[in-house]
């Protein structure tokens, strides 16, 4: 996203916590989200604050200390990424996610979210991680609409620039798939043989809810067009 608000234009401010040397317009600053240091000084002087960081866990503590200190950096502008099914599947880390969308809409600044799919870097990793196993396993019901992280970005990027909108229509890519069927092909190019498959039934209300699609991009979404064969391709071919 980087090279695409300088191209726009616009200098950049980084916050990561490690130390980074900066130039061409792009500032990195050090500090940690989740216990707020160098967070207050990072955004000083910032009209708008994108919200890109997250982890397994504490993104809703991380997002509540990024939001106390754009109140008093005075920001105008508010863009952070969720995931799909943030309000819809019962599972504790996407509790987090939809408790750091709260703390965005409730802190009085203007503010933009964009709900995702899994983008295909984070699906090959889980089939890169799965078909290590000696059986695949394929848990019931639930499917994936990967989507291509560049997309992302270039909407990300568009929304940042224009006017706050609150919760945005979701991103997702052009294809459906089951776990089974992302593994095929990447199969083939690694030139390995197909894994025997072992369903899986999800269990609770997480499995319900997946049964029923609610990981999907909901009515209106955008949909990307590089499905993941296409990354696939590139990346692994």
């Amino acid at each position: 996203m980087v090279p695409l608000l300088r191209a726009a234009g616009h200098e950049v401010r980084v916050l990561s916590r490690g130390a980074r040397e900066g130039g061409d317009g792009v500032e990195y600053v050090t500090g940690d989200l989740l216990t707020g240091e160098g967070v207050a000084a990072a955004v000083a002087g910032v009209g708008t604050v994108l919200h890109l960081a997250g982890g397994p866990k504490g993104d809703d503590e991380a997002t509540r200390n990024l939001v106390r200190a754009c109140v008093g950096a005075e920001a105008r502008h508010l863009v952070q990424i969720s995931v799909i099914g943030a309000d819809r599947v019962p599972l504790t880390w996407l509790r987090t996610e939809l408790d750091a969308e709260r703390a965005a809409a409730g802190s009085g600044i203007p503010w933009t979210t964009l709900r995702a799919a899994q983008f295909h870097e984070l699906t090959l990793t889980m089939i890169e991680k799965m078909t290590k196993l000696p059986v695949l396993p394929v848990p019931g019901g639930l499917r994936l609409q990967p989507v291509d992280s560049a997309e992302g970005a270039a909407r990300l990027v568009e929304l940042t620039l224009g006017e706050p909108q609150g919760l945005v229509p979701d991103i997702a890519g052009p294809k459906t798939y089951d776990i089974a069927e992302p593994a095929r092909p990447y199969l083939g190019l690694r030139g390995k043989r197909t894994r025997l498959r072992m369903p899986v039934r999800i269990p609770g209300k997480a499995g319900k809810a997946y049964r029923a699609g609610a990981n999907h991009a909901a009515g209106g979404a955008e949909t990307g067009k590089r499905a993941w064969e296409e990354f696939l391709a590139g990346r692994v071919g």
